[in-house]
């Protein structure tokens, strides 16, 4: 019998107004649950009732000390959670385990992180000449949105809703449609850990009506959104309309170039990583493999080799490498960009079609993937796929490769492989792209700004960068000499502003 779960609003469970949501387990095509579905109603009485908490005060003024050691109580709940939250996540959008264990056993340091980051943040005195005492004063936006995405629900989801706790704000999280189960589980440790009642409230629904409402809501202060580049532009126009923030993470098509100086294994083993961990699907996936072409043939071998070698199957047993794709829709759509590139003249060199998984028909697989040409001057090349494709093209010299890098309307990520010291550090500041990797992929912390450039979106998560981008700065300045101004009298001022 699948589970059934109700919306989470003013920290009671809720029944939706739209048409209940059947999720699937992508690795069987099996319902795994049923879930309430937030309509337009239902956000407009979430946004309302976080609202209505900010107004009281029970979370947004309370003292900084509370609010982080309660954040920090909510970290150490997950924390006790997280065996469950490993095989939720996994059952739900069908990530290997052993790839869950690694990402979001780390959870727990993200709100740690903005628990310390409110005690150890500080007011600014502004330098402003003559007898003035001018300083800063930060404060909650009000009610926050958080619209997050199925590949990494847990990791999306707290990249935002920490910063968005710690500064005082309520929250209004809407999880995708495709993989709502941990984000509501979440909720409940949050009312565990002592978050007031309506603080954070957890809806889920359909993209184009829920999520839509809620980046329109004129008592949404600010939205985060993780995903697609069609739909953060909808949200972008939405929050301009009333001149709402917006933090947008979304697409990308991110280069690896591959230096001849590079040990040859290390590149291809790090190249097969950055591409197929979690099926290809995040925004900062290795796709476009730029190699010098003296070892370009090696390469793509060896990628070819590593494709093969790769262990599909049930993403809950240890051994799996490789699991599905989020649905069968989105297998079909790579299945078809990849036979439309072979159509233009792309050599497909391994994959390019749906894997079968003995003890599991009725997943939604698909063997990964490598391509090449003789350019980049593919639709496969300068899209984004979002699945497990790795596109490789030659390059002859460095000035070259970075203008391939630099050859995309996406600017989320890059890595490069070398161990030349002083080229790592020349070529990462040529290239455009809101992170670098040099020999690695992937890596993110609570501490560092992770975001793009371009059409991958707008903003910063993590590090001081995010923290502060969920609050309004407040500038104060006092005039500290003892005679008035008086600008309309006898005085001779000098200065009006």
């Amino acid at each position: 019998m699948p589970e059934s779960r109700s919306l989470l609003i003013d920290g009671q469970a809720a029944q939706g107004s739209a048409e209940p949501l059947k999720v699937l387990n992508p690795t069987t095509g099996e319902v795994i649950a049923v879930v309430e579905c937030a309509g337009e109603a239902d956000i407009d009485r979430a946004v309302e009732v976080g609202a209505r908490r900010f107004e009281e005060g029970v979370w947004s003024k309370r003292p900084i000390h509370e609010r982080s050691r309660i954040l920090n109580k909510f970290a150490d709940l997950i924390e006790g959670a997280l065996e469950d939250l490993y095989q939720l996540e996994t059952l739900n959008n069908g990530r290997p385990i052993r790839e869950t264990r690694a990402q979001i056993a780390r959870l727990p340091e993200w709100y740690r992180y903005n628990a310390a980051l409110l005690l150890a943040d500080r007011a600014s005195v502004v330098p402003m000449p003559g007898p003035y005492h001018s300083y800063t004063e930060r404060s909650p936006l009000g009610v926050v949105g958080i619209l997050s995405s199925f590949n990494h629900p847990l990791m999306i989801t707290s990249k935002s809703l920490a910063p968005a706790l710690a500064t005082g704000n309520s929250v209004v999280l809407k999880p995708s449609e495709l993989t709502p189960l941990t984000a509501l589980v979440l909720g409940d440790l949050a009312l565990e850990a002592g978050i007031p009642e309506g603080v954070l409230n957890v809806v889920p629904g359909l993209g184009t009506v829920a999520g839509a409402r809620l980046a329109a809501h004129p008592q949404v202060a600010k939205i985060t959104f993780t995903g697609g580049t069609a739909a953060g532009r909808a949200v972008a126009r939405a929050c301009a309309e009333r001149f709402a923030k917006c933090t947008l993470e979304l697409g990308g098509s991110s280069p690896v170039v591959v230096f001849p100086d590079s040990p040859l294994e290390e590149a291809v083993r790090g190249a097969a990583f950055s591409a197929f961990i979690g099926a290809g699907q995040t925004c900062i996936a290795g796709r476009r493999f730029i190699v010098h072409e003296s070892v370009y043939k090696e390469f793509v071998d060896e990628l070819c080799g590593v494709a093969r070698s790769l262990r599909i199957g049930d993403p809950a047993r240890l051994e799996t490498q490789l699991g599905p794709m989020i649905s069968h829709v989105a297998r079909e759509r790579i299945i078809e960009k990849v036979h439309a590139a072979e159509a233009e003249g792309v050599e497909v060199r391994h994959g390019g079609i749906a894997a079968h998984v003995d003890d599991s028909p009725g997943g939604f697989f698909i063997e990964p993937t490598v391509c090449s040409g003789p350019n980049q001057e593919f639709r496969l090349a300068r899209e984004e796929i979002f699945g497990p494709v790795a596109f490789v093209a030659p390059f002859r010299e460095e000035s070259e490769a970075v203008s391939m890098a630099n050859d995309s309307v996406y600017g989320l990520g890059a890595a490069l492989w070398t161990r030349d010291v002083a080229r790592a550090h020349r070529v990462a500041s040529e290239i455009k792209s809101g992170i670098v990797w040099v020999n690695d992929h992937h890596r993110l912390d609570p501490s560092s700004p992770w975001g793009g450039a371009g059409e991958s979106g707008i903003g910063r998560e993590g590090g001081w960068e995010s923290f502060h981008e969920f609050t309004h700065t407040k500038a104060i300045t006092i005039r500290t000499a003892p005679e008035p101004v008086d600008w309309y009298g006898g005085q001779r001022l000098e200065r009006l502003n």
